[in-house]
């Protein structure tokens, strides 16, 4: 099966998933407001200009995980799914999902968005397959911490590599729809690079490199 492969923030999504979950945790009062805001603020500063240090921003996100127990996260998470997830979800996204589902693709989520955060989103969009960074939970707690590499930049490559060895799926004639210049490892490797409401930095090698650069902005 052709693979269809999609990051999720700012390309499916008309936001950011991650940097809204920090957020919904500020505006619910469930986390020191002014620091963590500043944090959040800050990380999504590096991540946009490609200067992000994944490992310490997964600390920083998946430390609130372990303020709860699994029944309070998932009500969390379904509120945060109605009020902030829904209304970021695009006709034209689904428009190209559907598209490539008829083709008989095979629909990869690519993400560098904790798997926490995002496994609901893959499984509302009708997902084949996520990979993103996942939690570690010990004893049926989230511990805080994270196991083995997260899927950013290079490791979106690994992860993806260690997957098709274990699945038997190929990159042949694989498509990758991405915003952000962290994902030009993978936008290298596919035989189908997309750029969608790209970054400056992704638009301008885009242009350079003759790829498709499409919005599926509403």
């Amino acid at each position: 099966m052709t693979l269809a492969i999609f990051d999720l923030d700012g390309t499916l999504l008309s936001g950011d998933s991650d940097y809204t979950w920090g957020q919904f945790l500020v505006e619910k009062g469930l986390v020191d407001t002014q620091a963590y805001a500043k944090a959040n603020d800050r990380f999504f500063q590096q991540y946009q200009s490609g200067t992000l240090d994944i490992h310490e921003y997964l600390a920083f996100s998946l430390a609130p995980l372990a303020l709860f127990n699994n029944e309070e996260l998932t009500q969390l998470h379904h509120t945060f799914m109605a009020e902030k997830i829904t209304p970021m979800m695009q006709e034209k996204a689904k428009a190209l999902l559907e598209h490539h589902k008829k083709q008989g693709h095979f629909l990869l989520m690519i993400t560098a968005t904790n798997q926490f955060v995002t496994g609901p989103i893959a499984e509302a969009m009708g997902m084949d397959h996520i990979i993103a960074p996942v939690p570690e939970i010990i004893e049926d707690r989230y511990t805080g911490n994270i196991v083995g590499i997260p899927s950013f930049q290079e490791g979106k490559v690994t992860r993806l590599n260690d997957w098709l060895a274990e699945t038997g799926h190929s990159m042949e004639g694989s498509y990758f729809y991405s915003d952000s210049r962290n994902d030009l490892p993978l936008l290298e490797l596919v035989t189908h690079p997309v750029a969608v409401d790209a970054d400056p930095t992704l638009t301008d090698i885009a242009k350079e490199r003759g790829w498709p650069h499409i919005s599926l902005r509403d």
